[in-house]
């Protein structure tokens, strides 16, 4: 076979391929863009909405989910079509569609049928044409296919989060991050039993938070961190047995850490910092070797670290105590956790001696004491002191004391005394003056 006719077919053969990809054949003709007329022009619609009118999609894009996608759009086929199934909108890419000051949503967004993930980020700042919130929108269009939903730094977003949303049966992600959303946490997203991700941070949601998150049995996040919730954590959590990362950090919660969240054995991550959370410590004498970070700072948390079994929470990482109104003695066992790279413990009410042992914690890059009532010397070797630097804080402990003999100026800690003994040895050297 003659090599030109060869290199001709396998030539038809790829643009058969490529156009495969990118078109279908009705009535015998290749078409570029196979997308029904109803859904180019509803995402036209919608997109013009977010936008500005400025934007006319048919004149730039006439194929939006082929040769020339719209930035922020993915297609998929359904039954030989293009339908959208991905719309973001927001300046996350340089060649992004900048958002109008006064965007809408435009009714036309809720018939594309099959929009799978629908996103906005710095999208919605300070319009114009009164708030905008999610009240008027027809939420229940989506609630087959709708499977990730995010809307991130949109401080415009205003309003309460529409209890419609529990009809969204598909949703596996609900990020609301950084809007001006506030009201109370509606208990029906406690329904989406799908969830994997929810992330409601940084706005100024109130209330308790309902018993039915804890039913979220797939969960893998759940970050309520940054708003002004309030009440006690529900016990229902100890059914979050398949979650990951739980923040509820930088809130007015109070009450006691339910026993329950030791039955949470993926957990990696658990920050309740900056609370008003009471009681002690209970959950650590319960075997939790998954957990990485345990973040507790700034609460009323009492308790004596001494009576605690910290082997069962072995692979932490960080360990975050500092600020509360925890006593006793700085447990030995520590020295057992040889993954800790960070330890906050200042600024309680600790006593006893600090163990040397603490510096065979080979990955420890920061360790803070200071602000208790530690005594003793310190007899941590020099190599810990160089390694730590300014990370060591042991300051604000009268009664701790540092053997400065042998240790050069560089490397002493900050803010500790030198020992009673080399003080009085600096005495026995000062040369008495002789009276005439």
């Amino acid at each position: 076979m003659d090599l030109s006719v060869r290199n001709d077919g396998y030539f038809f053969v790829v643009m058969l391929m490529m156009l495969g990809l990118n078109g279908m054949f009705i009535n015998g003709d290749v078409v570029g863009a196979p997308m029904v007329k109803t859904e180019q022009e509803a995402l036209y619609i919608a997109v013009q909405g977010f936008v500005g009118k400025w934007w006319n999609g048919s004149d730039l894009y006439p194929d939006p989910c082929g040769w020339t996608p719209i930035q922020g759009v993915s297609c998929d086929v359904f039954d030989g079509l293009w339908y959208v199934t991905e719309l973001s909108i927001g300046e996350v890419h340089d060649n992004s569609l900048p958002c109008a000051p006064n965007l809408e949503f435009k009714p036309h967004l809720f018939k594309l049928q099959h929009l799978k993930s629908l996103s906005f980020f710095n999208c919605i700042i300070s319009p114009t044409q009164g708030p905008i919130t999610f009240q008027s929108a027809n939420w229940d269009a989506l609630s087959t296919t709708l499977e990730s939903m995010e809307f991130r730094a949109n401080p415009g977003l205003t309003g309460e989060i529409p209890t419609t949303f529990g009809n969204l049966t598909k949703l596996q992600s609900l990020v609301l991050i950084g809007n001006g959303l506030s009201g109370g946490l509606p208990a029906i997203i406690g329904e989406l039993t799908q969830l994997k991700r929810l992330v409601l941070s940084g706005n100024s949601f109130t209330g308790k938070i309902p018993d039915s998150y804890g039913y979220l049995s797939e969960l893998l996040i759940m970050d309520l961190s940054r708003n002004s919730l309030s009440g006690s954590l529900p016990l229902t959590f100890g059914g979050l047995t398949s979650i990951l990362k739980f923040d509820l950090s930088k809130n007015q919660l109070e009450g006691e850490i339910p026993s329950q969240i030791s039955n949470l054995k993926t957990l990696t991550l658990l920050d309740l910092s900056n609370n008003k959370i009471s009681g002690e410590l209970g959950f650590v004498n319960q075997e939790m070797s998954s957990l990485q970070e345990l973040i507790l700072s700034n609460n009323s948390i009492t308790g004596d670290l001494m009576k605690l079994n910290w082997r069962n929470i072995h692979g932490l990482m960080a360990l975050d105590l500092s600020n509360m109104k925890l006593t006793g003695g700085i447990p030995e066992s520590f020295s057992n956790l040889k993954n800790l790279r960070f330890l906050g413990l200042n600024d309680n009410n600790l006593s006893g001696n600090l163990s040397p042992e603490l510096a065979k914690l080979g990955n420890l890059t920061a360790l803070y004491v200071n602000g208790n009532n530690l005594a003793g010397d310190l007899k941590f070797p020099i190599e810990f002191y160089r390694k730590m630097g300014r990370r060591f804080g042991a300051w604000n402990n009268s009664n701790l004391c540092f053997p400065v003999a042998t240790m050069p100026t560089s490397v002493r800690p900050f803010g500790v005394k030198e020992t009673k003994e080399e003080l009085q040895s600096k005495h026995h050297h000062i040369p008495q003056v002789l009276l005439t």
